[in-house]
Formats: structure tokens, sequence, C-alpha cells
């Protein structure tokens, strides 16, 4: 068996606390520390785990081989390119970063240093996924759902995730899947949203046309009054209806000699996502420090930009949206 992979946690609120959970329990991952910018709470993921605590990213990034960095999307350039050019090796929560031309400078810098650089798009290891992948070539329409509570606040801090708009911070688990689902270029966006309690939108709708005729209708709210996360695709002959949260799908085909509907239960073997997405990172850490080729984990940093690219595209056309039509927010 390989060394294990000397692991640390930059960023445990919400998120990060859990990667430092899960990454102790990897039996092929030593978890070396975490750090936060809030004191108080790398104290409090210290004694729950029974990990130690850093005072500087730095000092932790010296006892490490890979990290994980779940602060806020804002800070992820600034944060991930120091560790980059120490030779870390990284998963990044998603967004991979705010901006093209940052995410295209911390995927070339990894390219360059030969080092694993993966993001959080933890939607690509759901147990549905598997079923879903399985017939995801004869999509022609998808329609998806992705609905959140408005976060609550915290003092001295943006509400989470509200430091970018709902597009990055939710939509663009979704923009990810069908970028890997339907592998084929965007034709065509239209799109739009608004803020209601956020500096940037809050809800958005994006239509999303496909040069190879499959189009996508994709929701994303953080003022829902409870949270859904749902997709439902549609074949020629049949379609599907998956529930992301509770794992579950339904399929729907035509039973022509008996002029009914037929509807079965997809099959899904359960288990944790962001579990998986930390085996894969570790994996595939071990693997490029094994060989000095860094494998690409399932949801690369190229994989991370693209739908970046997409997210701010949407983004754009939301915005000259409202600006054509004079829709002004205070």
């Amino acid at each position: 068996m390989e060394r294990k992979v000397k692991v640390g946690v930059i960023g445990v609120g919400a998120l990060g606390r859990h990667h430092a959970r899960l990454y102790a329990l990897n039996n092929n991952a030593d978890v070396m520390g975490v750090y936060d910018a809030n004191p108080a709470v790398a104290n409090s993921v210290s004694k729950e785990f029974d990990i130690p605590v850093f005072d500087k990213v730095e000092n932790l990034a010296d006892t490490c081989d890979a990290l994980s960095v779940a602060v806020p999307s804002n800070l992820h350039h600034q944060v991930t390119i120091p560790l980059l050019e120490a030779g870390k090796h990284l998963l990044i929560e998603k967004p991979i970063a705010t901006t093209i031309e940052d995410a295209k400078e911390m995927v070339s810098l990894a390219e360059k240093n030969r080092l694993v650089l993966g993001v959080g798009h933890v939607e690509r290891f759901n147990p549905v996924m598997v079923y879903l992948e399985s017939r995801a070539d004869k999509a022609r329409f998808i329609n998806v759902e992705r609905f959140a509570p408005y976060p609550p606040e915290r003092p001295g801090l943006h509400p989470r995730g509200t430091e970018v708009s709902v597009v990055l911070d939710l939509m663009i688990h979704d923009l990810d899947l069908l970028l890997h689902l339907v592998d084929s270029k965007v034709a065509q966006i239209n799109a739009n949203g608004l803020p209601a309690l956020s500096a940037t939108e809050d809800i958005v709708n994006a239509r999303i046309l496909f040069e190879n005729g499959c189009v996508a209708n994709v929701n994303a709210s953080r003022i829902a009054p409870a949270a859904s996360r749902k997709i439902q695709v549609f074949y020629t002959d049949s379609y599907l209806a998956l529930d992301y949260a509770k794992r579950t799908g339904i399929l729907y085909s035509k039973d022509k000699e008996a002029m009914r509907v037929n509807r079965e239960r997809v099959p899904v073997e359960d288990h944790n996502a962001l579990e998986k997405e930390l085996e894969n990172f570790i994996d595939c850490v071990q693997a490029a420090k094994a060989t000095g080729t860094p494998p690409p984990t399932k949801v690369s940093g190229e994989k991370g930009l693209a739908a970046l690219e997409l997210a701010i595209e949407i983004e754009n056309t939301i915005r000259a949206h409202n600006e054509k039509f004079k829709i002004h927010f205070e």
C-alpha cells in the first residue's frame, strides 16, 4: 500500500468541517491539521475530531502533501496560488474561482508543477449519477432545480455563499453536471435573474441550447422556503426523475403494446458523496506521488474552469438583459 497522504484542511466552517471529519476516517490519509480564519471555529473542530490547529496557512502547508481549500469563493485564488507554488496538491471547493482569469492561472500553475488539482463539485459523486451517466447520451431535454433557504447571518461576514451570485453558489453544480452529461458545446443561452436579499442574483433561470440539440432548463434559488435538488431527463421514449437529496429515482417509459406508462425505481447503491470525492482526491495524490504524473480527479481543474466559464456567461447574459430593459435594483 502507498504511504499515507499527509493532508490538511483550510477553512473548517460548514463544509470544511466535514472534509476534516472524513479525512480522519480515510485509511490512506493522515490529517496533519486544520486552519480557519476564525480561531474559535478551528478549535471547535480540533476538539471534536482530535486534529491539531495551525495559526497560519503556511505552517499547516509545510506539514502536508495535499490540502482541501474550503474558504469563501472570492478567496480561492488568493489562498491557492501560494500553495500551488509550494508544490501542494489541492482540492478546492466549488467554484474553482470567481473569475476566469484567476481560474486559468490556477489550472496552469497546477499543470506546470505537475500537481493534482480537483474541484469540489460533489454532486458528481452522488449515488444517482451512476445510473444517470449510463443514459446520458440519449438526453433530449433536461430540467433542473436547485433550491435552498437563504443562509443565516454571520457576524462580520456575508451569509455563507452570498459573496457570489446564486449562479456561482448553487447553479454551478448543475452546470458542471450538464457539461459532463451532454458532452456538447453550448450554442445559445437565455437567462434572467435578480437579487432579493444579496448584492448579486439570488434567483436565476437559464435555458441552455447545446450544439447537439439537447436543451436544458436550469433553475436555482437561495431564497426558497425549502431545500430541493432534483433533475428530470427526457428521452424520446422515456424520462428519468431523480432526487439528488433523497438519492432516489424513477424511470418512466412507454409500454406501446399496453398503451400505458411503466414506472420503474432506479437502482441506487447509496454512499456518502463527499466521502467518495475525498477518496478520489487522495487516490489521485497517491498516484501522483508514486509516478510523478498527476492523474485527473473526477472533476479536474480544467472541468471546474469549464463550469465557471459557463456560469460567468450566464451571469453576463442576465446582466445584459436587465440593462437592456432598464431593470435596476436597490
